[in-house]
């Protein structure tokens, strides 16, 4: 339980400078989470949410999640079509961290508490940005309607990623709720880094949730650690959070 664990900023949700709603596509709700979306019939909304008493996180010690509501995308699951949360590290963080991300024997652990509304196996990522772009995708498994679900994903390193030691972005942490054949592709293999390609991000997508009106995806507990273990998740006060967030937006 050493302290600066976490790469991930805000990864509790519980800082929301800009608002605790918003449909913007870009930041407009909680710090350091980013909304993408493109296609959709009606804009869907991204706000900061009560964990409810009673459930596994909230005994953990989580209060706020961060919930994606779809909409109503009436013309159904269009090609062109995304919904993404991506929280962006910068690339001194990765290359500073300890992890030696160019050996296949050294591994950052990535955990989170996630929730939808719709049954189904979502897909998430991890990218680089330095050098040659690298994408990792892997997915949440089956996940049972309204009910928080802890995924943790152990992933190597590989001797093509590059992380500059700069304060530009250097890793995307992506999770996609919904992405179009534009973007999939059934030969997509998970938890193995590739080439990034925008055609070959994930295998082909489910559309249930994203066709389901207003249906809901929660994620809360984020973090990205060096090793293989996912540790308890690290605690900070909501004013070292702040302090951190205000690095890149402060009111």
């Amino acid at each position: 339980n050493l302290s600066n664990r976490n790469l991930i900023i805000n990864g509790a949700m519980q800082v929301a400078q800009r608002g605790t709603s918003s449909t913007t596509s870009g930041y407009g709700s909680l710090d350091r989470f980013k909304i993408s979306y493109s296609g959709n019939d009606e804009a869907p909304t991204h706000s900061q949410v009560d964990v409810a008493s009673g459930t596994t996180p909230y005994t953990l010690g989580f209060r706020k999640a961060l919930r994606l509501t779809n909409g109503n995308q009436t013309s159904g699951a269009g090609a062109a079509d995304y919904q993404i949360i991506r929280t962006i590290l910068e690339a001194q963080d990765i290359a500073n961290s300890g992890w030696n991300y160019l050996s296949s024997s050294s591994n950052v652990t990535l955990s989170f508490w996630v929730k939808s509304s719709v049954a189904q196996n979502f897909y998430g990522s991890l990218r680089s940005l330095d050098g040659t772009g690298y994408n990792y995708p892997f997915e949440t498994g089956s996940l049972s309607a309204d009910t928080w679900t802890k995924i943790t994903k152990t992933i190597s390193g590989n001797s093509n990623l590059t992380f500059n030691n700069d304060t530009g972005a250097g890793l995307y942490i992506s999770f996609m709720p919904f992405f179009g054949t534009d973007y999939t592709a059934s030969s997509v293999t998970l938890n193995q880094w590739a080439t990034y390609s925008l055609s070959t991000q994930q295998p082909d997508n489910t559309s249930t949730w994203y066709t389901t009106n207003d249906a809901t995806f929660e994620i809360t507990g984020l973090q990205l650690e060096v090793g293989s273990v996912a540790t308890d998740f690290e605690h900070r006060s909501f004013a070292q959070e702040l302090v951190l967030c205000e690095r890149y937006y402060e009111v």
